[in-house]
């Protein structure tokens, strides 16, 4: 294989491995080939200062083997392009919340497409002919398309790291068309999910009338490109090793202390309108009322990291959650329990394998996920001998995998509720064998077999 380039909207050191997500996915293969990496600096600057749409200074430094390539945004380009239409028709789209999409402001269009050529001018002079160049997430999804109209012949992979719904959803996107014909610039395009791969297949042969080739190999727009499901997973060995850090360790040590005589039940999400918090709670009360004998014992701590709260769904669901949690905690508490912890503030990843570690019940219940590496997290840190149990959303992509877990419909909070008191009430040997199997497969499809099973897959492709 050639020189690695990845490309995504952000950018991390790749010896960072605290930093997580495509850092620790992507360091391997970086630092194997002496890659590039490259994706906007983080930086946005303003009309007063030289921000000028559809350009950028471009930065560039070594992170020992591999090259950190970066672009700055206009403030102009930073509203359209990521506030505008990445976040605000196809983050609530793909999540299945086209009633949350602003379709009308067609500059916000112009300014992803003007941010994407932008990529591709910038990018472009930095490429070898050899070089294998992976594309990330649903920001950049015309990128390989303007990276051709340019001239480049490299193969090209996509992931797209959120859900894509169904071919009607979709088609509400009124550049749907467009989006689906550039994704056919790619080589390979790989999902979290046989549901998303099994979406793009009607998509594409009912929408594009593309050719199906066999293997999930499609021919459309005189291009044909290769889609498979690729799970992304976890660096298990790392975050079982953060565990054994002294400061996950006091994490444990002190919630084990605190809340001695109490069942914790964890959520660690991003305070988001796809991760069905609102609904967790309905359902943590309805447990409250329908079993009482867990009042005064069970405690259910939801970190909601803040995100994106200059947009009114957000803001909305802030309050909302602020709302429900007084509701409960008002009903239920008492002088020396309160039923919620709510905390509206991001943790240290180093504190996270002690707080699972300590929890009886991980709650991971999004209404649409990729995939939620939370839910493999949680398996990680815990005592095999004596592990908690995992309540899942059957709507997350890890449902394919995690059988084992008790997956639910999260918008039946009677039945999630259900599922809670199970999982309260399992007997020691029915935990042990649930997480046995649940650790051996997020073991087997890792975040170092996501990386090499991708891009192995991509190499092997014959040109499109």
């Amino acid at each position: 294989m050639g020189r690695l380039v990845a490309v995504s909207n952000r950018v991390a050191d790749p010896r960072n491995h605290a930093a997580g997500g495509l850092a620790v996915a992507l360091s391997e293969a970086l630092n194997k080939t002496g890659g590039l990496w490259f994706g906007w600096s983080g930086k946005v600057v303003d009309a007063a200062h030289g921000g000028t749409p559809g350009e950028g200074e471009f930065h560039q430094t070594q992170a020992g083997n591999v090259t950190l390539a970066t672009v700055d945004l206009s403030q102009d380009d930073y509203d359209a392009y990521y506030l505008g239409y990445s976040n605000g028709v196809l983050w609530p789209v793909f999540h299945y919340r086209v009633d949350l999409a602003d379709f009308d402001a067609g500059g916000n269009l112009n300014a992803y497409r003007r941010v994407n050529q932008l990529f591709a001018r910038k990018l472009a002079p930095l490429l070898k002919p050899d070089d294998v160049i992976w594309i990330h997430d649903y920001h950049l999804i015309p990128l390989a398309a303007e990276l051709r109209a340019i001239g480049c012949g490299q193969k090209i992979g996509f992931f797209l790291h959120i859900p894509l719904p169904p071919p009607l959803i979709l088609a509400a996107i009124p550049q749907h068309e467009w989006l689906m014909r550039a994704m056919f610039a790619y080589d390979l395009i790989g999902f979290q999910s046989q549901a998303d791969l099994d979406h793009f297949s009607r998509y594409v042969q009912g929408e594009a009338g593309a050719e199906p080739m066999g293997e999930y190999r499609f021919r459309a727009f005189h291009r044909t490109v290769r889609a498979q499901a690729f799970p992304i997973g976890i660096d298990v060995d790392e975050f079982i090793g953060l565990g054994q850090q002294d400061e996950a360790r006091e994490t444990y040590e002190m919630m084990r202390h605190q809340y001695a005589r109490r069942r914790l039940l964890l959520g660690i999400d991003r305070l988001d309108y796809s991760k069905g918090l609102p609904q967790r709670l309905k359902s943590f009360q309805t447990l409250l009322a329908e079993y009482p004998e867990n009042r005064s014992s069970a405690t259910l701590i939801q970190i909601a990291a803040p995100s994106r709260e200059s947009v009114d769904a957000y803001a909305d669901l802030r309050r909302e959650m602020e709302g429900i949690t007084g509701a409960i905690n008002s009903e239920y508490g008492e002088l020396d329990w309160m039923p919620v912890r709510y905390i509206h503030r991001s943790t240290s990843r180093k504190r996270l394998p002690g707080l699972c570690r300590a929890s009886s019940v991980a709650l991971v219940t999004p209404l649409r996920d990729g995939m939620n590496l939370v839910a493999k997290e949680y398996i990680a840190a815990q005592d095999p001998d004596d592990p908690g149990v995992l309540v899942l959303s059957r709507f997350a992509g890890a449902a394919e995998q995690l059988k084992e877990a008790l997956l639910v419909n999260p918008y039946d909070t009677r039945a999630t509720a259900q599922a809670v008191q199970q999982a309260l009430h399992m007997p020691l040997a029915e935990r042990r064998t649930r997480h046995q199997k649940l650790l051996e497969r997020i073991r087997q499809q890792d975040v170092h077999w996501w990386s090499s099973e991708y891009l192995r897959t991509l190499t092997e492709l014959e040109g499109g």
